[in-house]
């Protein structure tokens, strides 16, 4: 049997696990831009790479102070979301997504905090390690999912028995509650574990999956996208139930329907792999709406230091380069450049301001959120890099080589790129 394993409300739950007196309590974890990389004054990021996930970027400021105290303006106004909120929260009203300011109308002894991404990817590490000694396949779906194959290790009649001991073994442990779903299928086993939730267990034998997915609405099932969503609604195909009745309907609308059918009844048991490699690497931020250009450019050369870090820890070389723009009111923009060359730090910014100069279509419009992105690495490509560039790009790495280095040490601002500070006549 293939088992799905889901920490309950992980970042709350991690929260508790070193401060105990939040058991028990409604607490929300908030979320919002970060308005501190911009700044002129050290911005204090942390760079992890390792997980994935819901709000599990690449980059993050560490908080430090009073946890509300980051989510209110100097004009008073309360800022960013709850992404995550405990079962005590919850029973208020409070969801993922909600903004805190209706978190805190809805429930006013609400504890916020501000996240500390640095403890739950370590925690999230401790628990990979952890299921890897009792079970001998595992994969890490993100950074609070993981699922485990449990053929010819454990005897289908004994694993609910497996599965209670193992949940209780790692709240013992680690101080985490988690829920695991279990059947055949790895797909139908994540649908199980969301029934078993909170803290509990839930196994499915085959001859169980359809009376317990019939009234399953057709958007929980993993891997069902807004395509396939809207062509259900279409032909009134509203649970999974529905959607298992229109057999020749459904894998009339092509390879990709036919498959997630095969899923749904439970037949494409799905199989587990080690976590694949990194294809792509980027670094977002969402802001207050800007107009002024120079201002613009500031922050994507920031950017750019940040990501050029990242992909220079990863050491991996990148061949596409992305910048996305979105306006508050026009429509998105985007502008992608190809080149096969070794990276450098220096060049990849330039390239990000020309991307922004092609990008910027509406130059009179304000803009309220830069992503910069890198993907296609040399080493899945195969890309033949150019000999003539080699010598000057080879120079070049040796510098950026040098940088790393005192970043690592000194912390990623110490070096930073003369047009990244604001002059008094622009500041903003």
């Amino acid at each position: 049997m293939k088992i799905h394993i889901d920490l309950d409300c992980f970042f709350v739950s991690a929260e508790r696990t070193v401060d105990p007196s939040l058991n028990g309590k409604p607490v929300a974890i908030g979320g919002r831009g970060d308005p501190y990389i911009f700044s002129d004054e050290n911005s204090r990021q942390d760079l992890l790479i390792d997980n994935t996930g819901s709000f599990v970027g690449t980059f993050f400021h560490r908080y430090q102070g009073d946890d509300l105290a980051q989510y209110i303006d100097p004009d008073g106004r309360i800022r960013g979301i709850v992404t995550t909120a405990s079962y005590e929260a919850r029973s208020f009203g409070v969801t993922t997504g909600m903004s805190i300011r209706e978190a805190l109308g809805r429930c006013p002894s609400l504890i916020i905090k501000a996240p500390n991404m640095r403890l739950y990817h370590r925690l999230s590490h401790a628990l990979h390690d952890f299921l890897l000694e009792r079970i001998p396949m595992v994969e890490q779906a993100s950074i609070d999912e993981f699922y485990g194959d449990l053929e010819g290790w454990v005897e289908d009649a004994d694993v609910p028995e497996f599965n209670d001991s193992l949940r209780h073994a790692i709240k013992r442990h680690l101080c985490l509650p988690v829920s695991i779903g279990a059947a055949h299928s790895k797909y139908i086993a994540k649908l199980a574990t969301d029934e078993a939730k909170p803290f509990g267990c839930r196994t499915l034998l085959p001859d169980e999956i359809i009376p317990f997915v019939r009234n399953i609405p057709v958007e929980k099932f993993p891997g069902i996208g807004r395509s396939i969503q809207r062509r259900c609604r279409e032909y009134r195909l509203e649970t999974l139930g529905d959607l298992l009745r229109a057999e020749s309907l459904v894998r009339s609308w092509g390879p990709y329907a036919a498959a997630l059918y095969e899923r749904v009844s439970g037949h494409d048991i799905g199989a587990l792999s080690l976590r694949a490699p990194r294809k792509s690497i980027g670094i977002s931020r969402t802001f207050d709406p800007v107009f002024e250009r120079d201002e613009l450019r500031r922050r994507i050369a920031i950017l750019a230091r940040h990501l050029a870090y990242a992909i220079q820890r990863l050491e991996v070389y990148p061949t596409t380069f992305t910048l996305t723009l979105h306006y508050l009111h026009y429509p998105k923009a985007h502008q992608s450049l190809s080149e096969s060359r070794f990276f450098s730090e220096r060049r990849f910014r330039a390239l990000a301001l020309s991307l922004f100069a092609k990008a910027d279509l509406h130059p009179q419009g304000a803009l309220t959120h830069l992503g910069l992105s890198a993907s296609h690495f040399s080493s899945q490509t195969h890309r033949v890099f150019s000999l003539l560039d080699y010598e000057a790009d080879l120079h070049e790495q040796t510098l950026d080589n040098a940088a790393v280095r005192i970043r690592n040490k000194h912390g990623l601002d110490m070096l930073r790129w003369g047009n990244e500070f604001r002059s008094k006549e622009n500041s903003v």
